[in-house]
């Protein structure tokens, strides 16, 4: 009896002093169309949102909890149709439906990226293109002490993106690849004997990128002005098209 008490007092302390923190995202859509958001946790060991995949008609919002700590993405999916009860997105698609469920967007699609900390510790959020563009983003900051400015990419890349890397529906382009997911070559993917941030730098093409968005991440190592933090539990709004 003894231990099941000690049991039961340590569950709700955890409770009291862990379990109930959390932080809260609220995604806006500023696209002339519906977009469909969805999520993925990436943490070691933290589950999936309750949330993983949503329907955002223009100029609405929705809100959603997620732990402190968690690290995980937000995407917009984009060109979405339900044909024959198979539910697939011409940008950002999970594969798995209108909730995702665990699996990532295909590339290219613009990530809002987070790591909230637990005990009101320093949360790093980004905007990042290095898996390429679809839609643009930012991420401000609602409550929280310190910097916490915001991150975004609110430039529409489409506009200025290259033929090689274009992603078109009918004569529309609809996203842009990055180099990587286009050519799949180590020095634009940071990988093998690239994998040092003294020898993957900046090309051609991640410039296009950083021109446009430059407090995006524009390829792996785009480290210097990329990261931002915020601390003591703060909120985070993700706009898209905004």
């Amino acid at each position: 009896m003894a231990n099941h008490a000690l049991l039961l007092s340590s569950f709700f302390f955890f409770l009291l002093h862990f379990g109930a923190e959390a932080a809260t995202i609220t995604v806006r859509n500023n696209c002339p169309t519906t977009i469909w958001p969805a999520t993925l946790t990436s943490g070691p060991g933290q589950p999936q949102l309750s949330t993983t995949g949503f329907e955002l008609a223009r100029g609405a919002s929705r809100s959603f909890t997620v732990p402190a700590p968690w690290t995980g993405r937000v995407w917009a999916r984009t060109h979405c149709s339900n044909n024959g009860g198979r539910f697939n997105c011409l940008t950002g698609d999970c594969g798995r439906g209108l909730s995702c469920n665990g699996a990532g967007g295909v590339p290219p699609a613009t990530l809002a990226e987070f790591t909230i900390a637990p005990g009101g510790g320093q949360d790093f959020y980004d905007v990042s293109l290095v898996d390429g563009f679809n839609v643009p983003a930012s991420i401000t900051i609602q409550g929280g002490t310190g910097p916490c400015r915001s991150s975004n990419c609110r430039a529409d890349v489409n506009r200025v993106c290259p033929g090689e890397l274009q992603v078109k529906s009918g004569n529309e382009v609809i996203a842009c690849k990055s180099a990587c997911v286009a050519f799949n070559q180590p020095r634009y993917c940071c990988t093998g004997e690239f994998n040092d941030p003294n020898k993957c730098t900046p090309t051609n093409y991640s410039m296009i990128f950083e021109r446009q968005c430059p407090d995006a991440y524009s390829y792996a190592y785009d480290d210097k002005n990329s990261t931002f933090t915020c601390n003591n539990r703060p909120n985070y709004v993700i706009t898209f098209c905004g």
